[in-house]
């Protein structure tokens, strides 16, 4: 189990950068809203396409979430939701490797709040290899004055927000998969997704049917590029909650900021943004930091 948390995470991070690319394009066509519930309300039917297989393949009944799971993966879950509209609203006026670096500010608030409420294992060596990653992502993601620096506050701030969101997300998770009673961590992570997505679902169903019916019918409409965004979200989730189920939730989001090289690579190819050397320093200090962890790790 040592190294499967390691090729599951790396899996996920592959599977977002894509739905975090199909999801910014769905936003110029649907609206930042219809982009939001896109990856929940599509996601759905997979994830429980996912359990139903797990549970076929193992033979394992599904464990009903007790008090303490629930609100764990409801915490998850809203903050999941708030995360990603502030994520797509940065990228509207960021570029989309520079909003994903802002994002991946997240790891050292998920590695001191997963220390104080779940009791995840913090050491020194650790807690460097994340600041020294993090590090990293600043150095790529903005430059002091000028277009695109630290004046850009409003979206600088959006971009950081949403990374804070994304990481109390990742606590709230592991703390949901942890508190399940019985289950292999297979069967714990496949059914804290699928609950997890069910909350999303109804949480934003009833949002937009009350206050936004244009929102959801223009999703609908544009339902193969929601389908697929739909798919590729509930795909990275169910990895990474393979990695929440078998290490600290700091580990799996350290490692996932190779998420950013990825973008890196998504933001050159598909949107012709060009990659300055100072982003190269700055994934140079990513890989650093991720090549300790792993290190430590092994």
């Amino acid at each position: 189990m040592g190294s499967l948390w390691i090729a599951a995470t790396l899996i996920g991070a592959a599977a977002q950068t894509a739905r975090n690319a199909a999801q910014a394009s769905l936003t110029r066509s649907i609206g930042l809203i219809g982009a939001t519930q896109v990856r929940f309300l599509f996601g759905l039917p997979f994830a429980l396409l996912f359990l139903l297989l797990v549970t076929l393949t193992t033979g394992e009944a599904v464990p009903l979430p007790n008090a303490r799971s629930l609100g764990f993966t409801m915490l998850g879950a809203l903050a999941q939701i708030g995360a990603t509209a502030l994520m797509l609203r940065a990228m509207q006026s960021r570029s989309f490797a520079v909003t994903t670096a802002l994002i991946k500010t997240e790891p050292v608030l998920v590695a001191l709040t997963a220390a104080l409420v779940l009791g995840d294992p913090l050491g020194l060596p650790e807690l460097m290899a994340i600041l020294l990653a993090t590090a990293g992502v600043l150095v790529m993601s903005v430059r002091p004055g000028g277009t695109g620096g630290w004046t850009e506050a409003g979206p600088l701030l959006t971009g950081l927000a949403a990374g804070g969101l994304f990481g109390a997300s990742a606590v709230g998770f592991r703390g949901g998969i942890l508190a399940l009673d019985g289950g292999s961590f297979l069967m714990r992570a496949t059914s804290t997704l699928a609950l997890s997505l069910a909350l999303q679902t109804v949480v934003l169903l009833a949002w937009l049917l009350a206050f936004n019916r244009t929102a959801l019918r223009a999703s609908v409409a544009s339902w193969r590029g929601s389908l697929g965004a739909g798919f590729l979200g509930a795909f990275a989730s169910q990895f990474w909650f393979i990695g929440f189920s078998l290490t600290s939730a700091a580990n799996v989001r350290t490692l996932a900021l190779v998420e950013v090289l990825m973008a890196q690579g998504v933001a050159r190819i598909a949107f012709g943004q060009r990659i300055t050397k100072r982003q190269i320093a700055g994934m140079g200090l990513i890989v650093c930091g991720v090549g300790l962890l792993l290190r430590l790790q092994s």
